[in-house]
């Protein structure tokens, strides 16, 4: 009786012993860190890259004079003879409002027409059947000229608060005025089509001196040296060129010299030529187009 006693004490006291480790071990488990919970695959949207505009490369072919007085607004070319129109800040004495034909041995322009630069401010040109168009800043005016005699023949008035680029397709005149639009009108100045300029889906703003060359528009923007190629069914940039190292060897020779501003196509000999206000010279260049 007494070894059963004794047994059923230790078994009593093994039991307890059991009892007690599954309740310990239930206490560390209950007061262990939580379980992890399940994570579930999430679909990581992907990376969209901004589309980068095609860079157009240029290639330096001729370096001619420029007057570093001409703030150039306008620049063509017509019958193999370079034209330029310049305007005249207030702050610059020197300067004045005309155009004319640049001599390229002197870079001086054999000046056609002067206007009262206390009234207006010249700002592009453009050569649309055998008449010349010359834009002003704020007046909203656009005087026409017989493109042989340069006698006036006229002006137009239009509602774009201010006159920047022009520059023509064979048809309309195409006229920027300082924003991302460009305006197309007839020859007797009435408006055809506006187009929204945009670059990746941003809009362009500062559309200056342009150019038509083989079916697109090349505009200059103001404040920087890019040219930017659009499509003038779209709107959409297409192209940029940067002519940065160009201004950087102007400023090197005039201290003076400002932003891009002038690029000037000849379809007879397919030559280019850019230069910007109060620049010492005027480039030749070459690039696909």
């Amino acid at each position: 009786m007494v070894r059963l006693g004794v047994f059923n004490k230790v078994y009593t006291m093994r039991n307890k012993g059991i009892i007690c480790s599954v309740l310990f071990a239930t206490f560390l488990i209950s007061c262990g860190p939580d379980k992890p919970k399940e994570v579930k695959n999430v679909e990581v949207p992907p990376v969209v890259e901004t589309p980068k505009t095609p860079v157009i490369t240029y290639s330096l072919v001729n370096t001619f004079p420029h007057n570093i007085n001409s703030f150039t607004e306008g620049f063509l070319v017509n019958d193999g003879k370079l034209f330029e129109s310049t305007g005249a800040p207030e702050n610059l004495p020197q300067t004045k409002s005309l155009f004319g034909i640049v001599d390229l041995k002197t870079g001086n322009i054999d000046t056609k027409v002067e206007i009262d630069k206390s009234l207006y401010f010249g700002e592009g040109i453009c050569i649309l059947k055998n008449k010349i168009y010359q834009l002003t800043y704020k007046n909203q005016t656009a005087f026409v000229y017989d493109a042989k005699t340069f006698k006036n023949i006229g002006k137009y008035s239009y509602q774009n608060r201010e006159g920047w680029g022009l520059t023509t397709d064979g048809k309309n005149l195409i006229m920027s005025d300082g924003t991302n639009f460009l305006t197309f009108f007839d020859e007797n100045f009435n408006v055809t089509k506006t187009l929204d300029v945009a670059e990746n889906g941003y809009a362009v703003d500062y559309l200056n001196e342009l150019e038509y060359i083989n079916g697109f528009i090349y505009a200059n923007i103001y404040t920087t040296h890019d040219v930017v190629k659009i499509d003038p069914a779209t709107g959409d940039v297409v192209g940029k060129m940067d002519l940065s190292n160009l201004f950087q060897a102007s400023r090197e020779k005039n201290m003076y010299a400002l932003e891009t501003n002038g690029i000037a196509y000849d379809s007879i000999s397919n030559k280019i030529y850019v230069t910007g206000k109060m620049w010492p010279s005027i480039y030749e260049i070459n690039f696909a187009h």
